[in-house]
């Protein structure tokens, strides 16, 4: 009778533990739920903190521009070293808003810069001024860059043609804010812009440089292009 009592006891023990044991798991489980729940509660209402000019330069431009604004791709400005009066007007510039269209005429760009306050513009502008330039390394026919370089510190007289270094400048560096450093930009991007100004596609500097422009040829236009790009600030 007592081996049976005994052997009674046991089994009960045996099955109350396990139930014990599951308690205790499902109270820390959700004990521990709890508070992990809390932090992510937490982060998910903080606000985000603005991302930096170097951060928007290393994710938003940086395909185009490299992260540092020296672009290597030709067809793509280089903004290291430019004027920050500059670059901030035409970012603006690309910028479209409720009621009016943007300046200048580009949709990657305009699609680039439409998160982007002009706050966002002014820093950005500020980071890319402040980068060491790497100016263009491609090389150009001799004939061609002596030519752009009379069009250059000379101008036209003939067409009216004035000195290009009238505005930007003997060695290219510019005059801030309106007139844009161009010693060492890449020549395919500089005579693109050039044929922009002509057809009057680019019109964001009340129509001066139409007005120079339409009175140059296509190799004038490549010469000082590829001069241009040989300069170095």
């Amino acid at each position: 009778m007592n081996i049976i009592k005994v052997i009674t006891v046991i089994v009960v023990l045996t099955m109350v533990t396990p139930l014990s044991a599951e308690n205790t798991n499902t109270a820390d489980s959700n004990s521990n739920s709890e508070n992990t729940a809390t932090p992510n509660a937490a982060s998910s209402e903080a606000t985000a903190a603005p991302a930096t000019a170097q951060e928007i330069a290393s994710g938003v431009c940086a395909g185009c521009h490299n992260a540092d604004g020296n672009s290597i791709i030709p067809a793509n400005p280089i903004l290291a070293g430019q004027h920050t009066e500059y670059l901030s007007k035409q970012l603006l510039d690309f910028k479209a808003t409720e009621n009016e269209p943007a300046k200048r005429n580009s949709p990657v760009m305009s699609a680039m810069v439409a998160a982007l306050s002009q706050e966002d513009m002014k820093k950005l502008s500020e980071y890319y001024a402040k980068q060491k330039m790497v100016p263009s390394q491609v090389e150009a026919d001799a004939k061609l860059l002596e030519t752009g370089k009379i069009l250059y510190h000379g101008g036209n007289i003939e067409n009216g043609v004035p000195a290009c270094a009238s505005c930007h400048g003997p060695k290219g560096t510019g005059i801030p804010p309106r007139y844009p450093a161009l010693a060492g930009q890449h020549a395919e991007y500089t005579h693109a812009q050039l044929s922009l100004f002509n057809t009057g596609d680019r019109a964001n500097d009340g129509d001066v440089m139409q007005k120079v422009i339409t009175r140059m040829s296509g190799s004038e236009k490549r010469a000082v292009s590829a001069y241009i790009a040989s300069m170095r600030p």
